[in-house]
C-alpha cells in the first residue's frame, strides 16, 4: 500500500513540474510575440523536413525571414535583453537570408536540411537564454 501511494505521490510531483516547465516557457513566448511567431514558422517548416517533406520550406522561406527580421527590429523584452540575445537574433536573421538564398539559387534537399537545421539551433539558443535564470 504504501508504494502505490508513493508512485501515486510521484507522479503528482512530475506532472507538476511538467506542467510548471511548460507553463513558464509559454509565458516567455507570450512575453515576445515576435519569437512566438518565428517558432510557429521553424516548426511547421522544421519537422515537415524531418520527415523529408521541403515544401514548406521552400513556400515559407520569405515567411520565416520576414519573422527572423521581427526580432532584430522590434524591442526585446527587457527580462530577455543581453548581448548574447541581440547577438543570436542577428545570426538567426543573417542566416535565414542565407537560406533564403540557397533556396532561390536551387540549393539540394540537404543542403537545405543542413542550413534548416542550424537554423534551428541558433533558435533554440535564443530560448535556452531566454530560460537561463542565472544570467542577471
Amino acid at each position: 500500500m504504501k508504494t502505490i501511494k508513493f508512485i501515486g505521490l510521484s507522479l503528482c510531483f512530475v506532472l507538476i513540474a511538467a506542467f510548471t516547465t511548460t507553463a513558464s516557457a509559454q509565458s516567455k513566448f507570450d512575453a515576445w510575440p515576435q519569437l512566438k511567431d518565428f517558432h510557429k514558422v521553424m516548426s511547421q517548416t522544421f519537422h515537415p523536413v524531418e520527415e523529408g517533406n521541403f515544401e514548406p520550406i521552400k513556400t515559407r522561406i520569405g515567411e520565416m525571414v520576414e519573422k527572423a527580421n521581427a526580432l532584430v527590429s522590434n524591442p526585446i523584452p527587457a527580462e530577455f535583453n543581453s548581448k548574447k540575445v541581440k547577438k543570436a537574433c542577428a545570426k538567426l536573421a543573417k542566416d535565414s537570408k542565407k537560406l533564403q538564398a540557397q533556396i532561390a539559387a536551387g540549393a539540394t534537399d540537404e543542403e537545405i536540411k543542413t542550413s534548416l537545421s542550424a537554423l534551428h539551433d541558433v533558435f533554440h539558443t535564443i530560448v535556452g537564454l531566454c530560460s537561463d535564470e542565472d544570467k542577471h
